[in-house]
């Protein structure tokens, strides 16, 4: 008897992608759509949910036609989403009173900097395992109460309704029958206590958020309502939820604590898996929800890249030097190894473990024959000496880390993930299934529904492609990594 289909929601920060997966963890189809990105200032980025919304049902039903014609059922829906990203809609309607704001958006960075001066970061870190940036929802969600007439009275009357983008989606999935999230999404608000794992009022009244705003908070693999016919043209059960990264983890069954995962996608992402235990961090990364099953948190420390394959769609979009990513590849094998030129691609600020909002990309070393593939190359290390400074960072918390799990749409660049194990000097493991952000979805689901009876099965799908083993020398490692220490030094804002 043929297995049914999960399908997955994997609604990014650049793209609303569908995907159907086999209970082996296999591709059976999948759909794509690429949305506007919105800059209505430096350093604003938004999205517009109407779009969201349109082009994540086209390529739910695209790949659901799939499925149709080989008479193939789907168990359940999972869902995984751009994490931060900050939506205000009427109940009555459904309709968004502003735009959404993208979790790389920095118009709250003053707001975020009166509080620090003000001496509430400690108390929100304490609460939260996040730190005082405009980087997360909760001051998002004050902007647009203060900036949108009436927001906030109507607010306060419960006309409104705020939520991150599976929240969104999981309203208009159920015709605004639910209005949910799960854990590891209200974790990243601000206004969540992951200890407690309930709304704080504490935050609530610090940031000047009505509670009347906020989704009730699920299990990752829970009940989450049923997608309404008109709209799939099926009533399935949503039945997993994650924000991408945690989602990512999960794709990488990544269940032991010690385990570490590295996504590439718009931004980089380093979760590593601390089971039971909330670990503060000395070195300024995230402590977080990893995800929470069957009302039992395991946590996560998180370091956060703002810009990793936005970089490259820069050159793309921004610079015209390449036509597509893939190109990419071929231009780093090119380039000599001392071509001298650092691309720090802080276009909206850096991240972990700096955390400055201010700072802005930068370039350094260039010279005369400094073209497009010295560029290419410059960008692809960026990404990878970005992710040294969060290994760093996690080593000086205690982690051992001599491995390393990637996904994301740039490991299936093989120069970047040698480069990666030599800057890192760990192994790099890529898997097969390298969409383990939408696959993690699906597991979710799968779970919930019972496809997989445990995460014991989701082990056993784990297929590895390759293995890439460091071999730089120790003497140019030394040298690159000083001048990547060193362009990001002159980077800084306070620089």
């Amino acid at each position: 008897m043929t297995q049914p289909l999960i399908l997955s929601i994997d609604q990014g920060t650049t793209s609303s992608r569908a995907m159907l997966f086999e209970k082996n963890g296999s591709t059976f189809a999948v759909s794509q759509q690429e949305f506007t990105q919105i800059y209505p200032q430096a350093g604003w980025v938004e999205h517009d949910p109407e779009e969201i919304w349109t082009k994540t049902v086209e390529v739910c039903r695209d790949a659901m036609q799939a499925a149709d014609k080989e008479n193939r059922t789907i168990a359940a829906i999972g869902i995984t989403n751009q994490r931060e990203t900050t939506v205000i809609w009427e109940r009555a309607t459904g309709k968004p009173i502003f735009n959404a704001i993208v979790w790389q958006d920095r118009r709250t960075a003053d707001r975020c900097r009166a509080l620090k001066d003000a001496g509430h970061e400690a108390t929100v870190t304490k609460k939260t395992g996040l730190l005082l940036d405009p980087y997360f929802s909760g001051t998002k969600v004050g902007w647009i109460l203060d900036q949108v007439d009436g927001a906030r009275a109507r607010a306060e009357k419960g006309e409104l309704a705020f939520g991150t983008i599976d929240s969104f989606l999981i309203w208009r999935l159920t015709g605004g029958q639910k209005h949910v999230t799960d854990a590891t999404n209200a974790g990243r608000t601000l206004l969540f206590n992951i200890h407690t794992q309930q709304w704080d009022p504490e935050l609530l009244s610090l940031l000047d958020i009505p509670i009347e705003l906020l989704p009730e908070v699920k299990d990752s693999a829970d009940d989450f309502g049923t997608s309404d016919t008109s709209i799939l043209g099926q009533a399935l059960p949503i039945a997993g939820v994650a924000g991408d990264q945690h989602a990512a983890s999960i794709g990488q069954v990544c269940f032991e604590p010690g385990m570490v995962k590295s996504t590439y996608g718009t931004g980089c992402f380093v979760m590593l898996n601390t089971g039971d235990k909330a670990i503060v961090s000395e070195n300024r990364l995230l402590t977080t929800v990893g995800y929470r099953l069957n009302g039992e948190t395991t946590y996560a420390l998180e370091g956060s890249i703002f810009i990793a394959g936005a970089a490259v769609q820069w050159l793309r979009d921004g610079l015209g030097v390449i036509g597509s990513a893939p190109e990419t590849e071929q231009m780093a094998s090119d380039v000599d190894d001392d071509h001298g030129v650092v691309l720090v691609p802080a276009f909206t600020g850096l991240g972990a473990p700096y955390w400055d909002p201010d700072a802005r990309g930068a370039l350094y070393g260039l010279t005369r024959d400094s073209g497009p593939a010295v560029l290419a190359r410059a960008a692809l290390e960026s990404v990878c000496f970005q992710t040294l400074d969060l290994f760093e960072a996690m080593r000086g918390d205690g982690a051992a880390l001599d491995t390393v799990r990637v996904d994301g749409g740039m490991v299936n660049n093989s120069w970047v993930c040698q480069f990666l194990a030599d800057v890192l000097n760990v192994g790099v493991e890529r898997p097969e299934q390298t969409e383990t952000t939408a696959l993690g979805a699906a597991y979710l689901a799968g779970l919930q529904v019972g496809v997989y009876q445990s995460t014991d099965d989701l082990v056993s799908n784990w297929q590895q492609d390759k293995t890439f083993q460091p071999n730089m020398p120790a003497d140019h490692h030394a040298k690159i990594t000083q001048l990547w220490a060193d362009a990001v030094r002159r980077t800084r804002s306070n620089f």
